[in-house]
């Protein structure tokens, strides 16, 4: 480098170029890449049996990945978890955005664990992004207690597209929590609305969460998410908001007298609490124990649980026919053709689907 402080009109004034700056690497440093062991099905399913919380979480992973790659390993550590699974508590906990689901969740997790004993998981299903396609994942945040306790195992997955409140393959997650220990599994769905039913499917309680304030009783009587619940709490009963409550379990109550009685021949109950402070969760428990011992004293347990597995037969026969027909390389081919044709006004949506449709059935 050229110094003009070295000309002759500087004398007695030098400046040294210095000396080559090292590479930052070193030169005799060999680096090795480790490939990382890839467990196989028997190895996942021996160290989910064993309560490993890690290998949980990759099964979890690998049960919900899209990769066509995963799937058949996936379901066979599914299935060879199947006869260790079915020994636990199953119970839903839906409500709308903000009526405070994840904090109940804490305090409810808490209090079983420390009355009861035993092992919770936690399933809470975050919406994904519409635009983006991703997910916050943030529920575990509220979940303060619960994060670090010893016994309990939080799992936040997005719903990727799935509707109905629950995520994809919150079902098979489910069993894999059940088959490492775990006798009491919550599953947080997302904030939902009248339709989202989608839950009460994989559990045995599907307890819903409501707010004082959100409607009058023609919002109670009408059908959907209140006609399936089995038990609906009032959050938030504290503070100047303890009238309020109690004035809408009131209009609840009245409201599931418009039902017709369900299946199981249980009446759900209505009941207030608060979240934040914890008051009323013994009254919660009680309810859900009270409801566990009636269904299974007149049978109705285990024939919910038939009808659950029926119900994702189908379930998985409608997604795989789906998946099938969207990976079929002539639909590929021909799909941008008629997403084409439909946008330029030349075909019908209706008439685009059904070429589609015809095509994929020749070539079966």
């Amino acid at each position: 480098m050229e110094h003009p402080e070295n000309s002759s009109e500087y004398a007695g004034l030098q400046v040294n170029s210095g000396v080559e700056q090292p590479s930052i690497i070193n030169p005799y440093l060999q680096r090795k890449r480790f490939k990382r062991h890839e467990m196989t099905a028997a190895e996942m399913v021996e160290g989910i049996i064993k309560g490993d919380v890690t290998i949980l979480s990759q099964a979890v992973t690998l049960v919900e990945s899209v990769n066509p790659d995963h799937q058949a390993k996936a379901q066979e550590v599914i299935n060879k978890c199947l006869p260790y699974s079915g020994h636990s508590i199953r119970v839903g906990i839906s409500g709308v955005p903000g009526a405070g689901k994840s904090t109940s969740i804490d305090e409810f997790g808490v209090h079983v664990l420390k009355e009861k004993g035993g092992k919770l998981a936690v399933l809470a299903i975050d919406p994904s992004s519409e635009r983006s396609k991703g997910s916050i994942l943030g529920d575990k945040t509220r979940m303060e207690k619960l994060s670090i306790h010893p016994d309990s195992f939080i799992r936040p997955s997005p719903t990727a597209g799935s509707l109905g409140g629950v995520a994809r393959k919150t079902r098979e997650t489910i069993i894999l929590c059940e088959a490492a220990g775990f006798d009491k599994i919550f599953v947080e769905t997302v904030g939902v609305g009248q339709s989202e039913t989608a839950c009460h499917s994989m559990v045995d309680f599907f307890l819903l969460i409501q707010l004082a304030g959100t409607g009058d009783e023609l919002q109670g009587i009408k059908r959907g998410i209140m006609e399936i619940c089995d038990g609906i709490v009032i959050n938030k009963c504290d503070g100047e908001n303890v009238d309020k409550c109690h004035m809408a379990a009131t209009n609840f109550r009245n409201a599931l007298h418009f039902f017709p009685m369900s299946e199981s021949g249980w009446l759900p109950k209505v009941l207030c609490y608060s979240g934040f402070y914890g008051t009323g969760v013994k009254e919660i428990w009680d309810m859900i124990y009270e409801y566990i011992d009636f269904v299974k004293a007149n049978g109705y347990f285990d024939y919910r649980r038939n009808e659950q597995s029926k119900y994702w037969m189908f379930e998985s026969i409608n997604e795989h026919l789906r998946m099938n027909f969207y990976h079929n390389p002539l639909i590929r081919q021909r799909l941008k053709e008629a997403e084409a044709k439909v946008l330029a006004g030349q075909q019908t949506s209706f008439m685009a689907a059904q070429e589609l449709l015809d095509i994929y059935y020749k070539n079966l």
